[in-house]
């Protein structure tokens, strides 16, 4: 393939960018872009029809296979060879991806009606909020909504960790979770420490509204009040609480057997 440039130091402009958008959430905002870091990602991104702005490829890995075929539907103009140096000095990775895209920010959906849905009030752990958008859409719950203190949903380490489900969701950022929920036409449920009654005892085939809360804090008071009931996550062992991400997926999933069962 024939690269549009080759790009061999860290002061050229482009990496400059390149650095502050991997480093910088505000930086991403102000250029309304996201980055993609890997393979995977970038298959997953173009396989939904998304299409990067610029696409820096590792020059240790620009003869494989898999990065050709795939480079082979992005606009050769838009493609630039970087040494694998100059990456390492950009990217916190221990090792530097084959690949990096930056890509739009993708716009706001609208909300479809029925089914399921998550809302995040404030989760601030990259690789929870990434595990978390993971576990909904494999349990096909594609609308999620997340409060304006929610870590920024597409940073590379929330990108990393949702492994492409970014692609099959509707995201819908900096949201009034108390007017969402106000507003959601079906269940809604919180789960919480002092949750009276047990998940597994609930309804959850229609259209349910799951409600995970920050790290340390849990749900706010405003998001609590909005919710029909509490539920906890019986929990026999010696465990006082479960990590979100995993509550999140003990719910998700308690759904899908219920829709499958």
């Amino acid at each position: 393939m024939n690269f549009h440039k080759h790009i061999t130091s860290a002061a050229n402009d482009d990496m400059k960018l390149l650095a502050r958008l991997l480093d910088n959430a505000r930086e991403r905002r102000k250029h309304d872009v996201l980055v993609l870091e890997g393979i995977h990602l970038l298959q997953s991104a173009l396989a939904a029809g998304w299409r990067p702005h610029a696409v820096y490829v590792n020059e240790a890995a620009a003869g494989k296979v898999e990065l050709l075929a795939l480079l082979a539907s992005v606009d050769p103009r838009h493609c630039q060879l970087v040494s694998t140096a100059v990456l390492s000095k950009v990217t916190a990775l221990a090792s530097p991806a084959e690949v990096l895209a930056i890509c739009p920010r993708p716009a706001a959906a609208s909300a479809a009606p029925g089914g399921g849905c998550v809302m995040l009030d404030d989760i601030q752990d990259p690789g929870n909020l990434g595990t978390i958008l993971r576990c909904a859409a494999a349990a096909n719950v594609r609308e999620v909504f997340l409060s304006r203190g929610c870590v920024d949903v597409y940073s590379p380490k929330v990108l990393r960790a949702g492994m492409g489900a970014h692609f099959a969701l509707n995201i819908h950022e900096a949201q009034d979770l108390p007017a969402r929920l106000a507003a959601w036409p079906g269940r809604k449920l919180v789960t919480h420490l002092e949750g009276s009654v047990s998940l597994y005892g609930q309804d959850l085939r229609g259209p349910v509204a799951f409600v995970f809360g920050n790290e340390g804090a849990g749900v706010s008071e405003a998001v609590l009040a909005q919710a029909d009931v509490r539920v906890r996550i019986p929990m026999p062992g010696h465990a006082e609480s479960l990590n979100v991400a995993m509550a999140a997926t003990v719910c998700l999933f308690e759904r899908v057997r219920q829709l499958e069962g």
